[in-house]
């Protein structure tokens, strides 16, 4: 059964503006925000003439900038009752023709980053740096107190010579825990924090040198610098050298949510979309899992050693329960540490640290990952569009998130390291 579509095309010429902006600029700018299943096709002629007698023609000079322009736009009927008033609202100048036209198939490929967009259209301007010679304090001030977990290390002509992340503080200090999970306790324990750094600067323990991008290159290109170089975010240099801007896999990610058309409403119009991608070939297969009556002694020494620093709570058919995490590990046993300073300065890991505090070993073992487990999680379905993940992980700022089947079964985890190498893998043939 064929589709209906509409067919406008707009008879105008290449002087034609609309707010000031070439108006077919204008046109397609408005088709990408509709996020419909529309094409434009823009024309542009060697001669024509006009109404008030105009001449265009390359032979004429004076007239060789004033060349006619046809836009076509191409829509489901469907979606003309949205696009048709607004275009005839920007046209000011020429014609328009309207007609219905069967169309026998729609195909498209699927294209998850976007390829005019660059790097300075998405990239946070402005960002926090410091200098090689500021103390690493400063650095963990900055990193306690923020969302982000990097900050790019500037020489004096304030360009990035290496970065300074959460990891690196992990690495190389006698840090215990991730700051993530030691920031609820930043404000009555950051004097101990700082000693355990003792008078380093940032020069010390960044990481360098620094992986940088172009403000004027591709976003694409620079997705795939990030996975070549395994980093989750890069300064953005302009062409001096100097530091422009940030990019993390976040800004990438927000990018494809706010880009991008409604892929599912695409398939319910009877248009055949290419290249779809389903949360399955994304998700990670290597949670560990638990019953909820394992001991959370149990629990402990599987997050020490699982690249997700997660344990899935499941039930005897595999249904998902709930999820461990070295914050819920936290909250519910630092009673029993003698306070979180004394956890600090004890510089040992969670097993460690229960085998050293007798109270807090036997704790552990008596209470059940199904009493500390964390119950109000979201997920995924095996086989949603990685589209739908990806809106929940930005809205929700989940790092990573558990993958399910149909009957609400453990499948794995889709973590955005994955996500990003899923979003930029070549679809196989």
């Amino acid at each position: 059964m064929p589709l209906i579509y509409t067919l406008a095309r707009i008879f105008t010429s290449e002087e034609a503006r609309y707010q000031g902006k070439p108006l077919y600029q204008e046109i397609i700018d408005l088709v990408v925000r509709q996020k419909v299943s529309a094409r434009v096709h823009v024309t542009k002629g060697i001669a024509g003439c006009y109404e008030n007698g105009e001449v265009a023609t390359f032979g004429v000079e004076v007239f060789s900038f004033h060349m006619p322009l046809e836009i076509i736009v191409i829509m489901p009927q469907s979606e003309s009752a949205q696009l048709l008033p607004l275009l005839e609202e920007m046209v000011d100048e020429g014609l328009m023709t309207v007609e219905d036209r069967d169309v026998h198939w729609h195909k498209c490929r699927k294209q998850m980053i976007p390829r005019q967009v660059r790097v300075k259209d998405v990239m946070t301007p402005r960002p926090r740096a410091l200098p090689m010679d500021a103390p690493a304090t400063e650095a963990l001030r900055i990193l306690l107190g923020a969302r982000f977990h990097g900050i790019p290390v500037v020489d004096a002509q304030k360009r990035p010579v290496g970065m300074i992340t959460q990891g690196d503080l992990l690495r190389q200090t006698p840090f215990p825990l991730k700051l993530g999970s030691l920031r609820p306790f930043q404000a009555s324990h950051l004097e101990a924090l700082e000693k355990l750094l003792d008078g380093k600067q940032v020069a010390e323990l960044m990481s360098r040198p620094a992986v940088v991008v172009r403000e004027d290159e591709l976003l694409a290109k620079a997705a795939d610098l990030m996975l070549m170089r395994d980093v989750k975010r890069l300064p953005v240099v302009a062409a001096d050298g100097s530091l422009a801007g940030m990019l993390s896999r976040l800004d990438v990610f927000k990018t494809i949510m706010e880009r991008n058309p409604d892929w599912s409403s695409f398939d319910q119009g009877g248009v055949q979309v290419q290249d779809i991608r389903l949360v399955k070939e994304a998700m990670r297969f290597d949670t560990p899992t638990l019953p909820p009556s394992a001991p959370t002694w149990d629990a402990i020494k599987l997050i020490d050693t699982t690249p997700v620093q997660r344990v899935a709570v499941v039930d005897p058919d595999g249904k998902l329960l709930g999820l461990i995490s070295e914050k819920v590990l936290l909250a519910a046993f630092s009673a029993h540490t003698g306070g979180m300073l004394d956890l600090i300065l004890a510089n040992l890991s969670f097993p460690a640290l229960a085998r050293k505090h007798k109270a807090l070993l036997k704790a552990l073992r008596a209470r059940t990952v199904g009493e500390v487990m964390l119950t109000d999680i979201y997920s995924v379905q095996e086989d949603d569009p990685i589209e739908g993940a990806l809106q929940l992980m930005v809205e929700k700022k989940l790092k990573r998130i558990p993958v399910l089947d149909a009957q609400g079964r453990l499948k794995g985890m889709l973590t955005r390291d994955s996500l990003m190498r899923t979003i930029k893998a070549p679809q196989p043939d």
